[in-house]
């Protein structure tokens, strides 16, 4: 009978507008995505340079933890690359966290990036 609970649950939670999260093998694939997509960004040069960065962002455990990396990462991209090039970078970045992350986590408009 517990099991009926459970979908009852989250049938309603569904319907009121907040669905279940993402399925374990979506939340692993888009977190190694997400991962090589920020190696990527760095390049060799930037892996080089900032090897704390790097290992960091090689060694996290969730998406979570990515999440919170993007700020590392845009500071190594504006060392390198300049800020207005790391941010468009880090925005495409931040694209892939989509349907990820639990809601509490995603960006929210800034009135400064206008």
């Amino acid at each position: 009978m517990r099991w009926f609970k459970g979908s009852i649950r989250s049938s309603i939670y569904g319907l009121l507008g907040n669905p279940s999260g993402p399925t374990d093998s979506t939340l692993d694939t888009g977190t190694e995505d997400i991962r090589e997509a920020m190696l990527t960004l760095l390049g060799d040069t930037g892996i080089k340079q900032f090897p704390n960065v790097t290992r960091r962002i090689r060694y996290a455990n969730d998406v979570q933890a990515l999440w919170y990396l993007r700020g590392d990462l845009m500071a190594a991209l504006a060392a390198t690359q300049g800020e207005a090039a790391a941010r468009e970078k880090v925005a495409h970045i931040t694209e892939m966290f989509h349907g990820l992350l639990p809601g509490s986590l995603n960006s929210r408009p800034s009135p400064l990036m206008g």
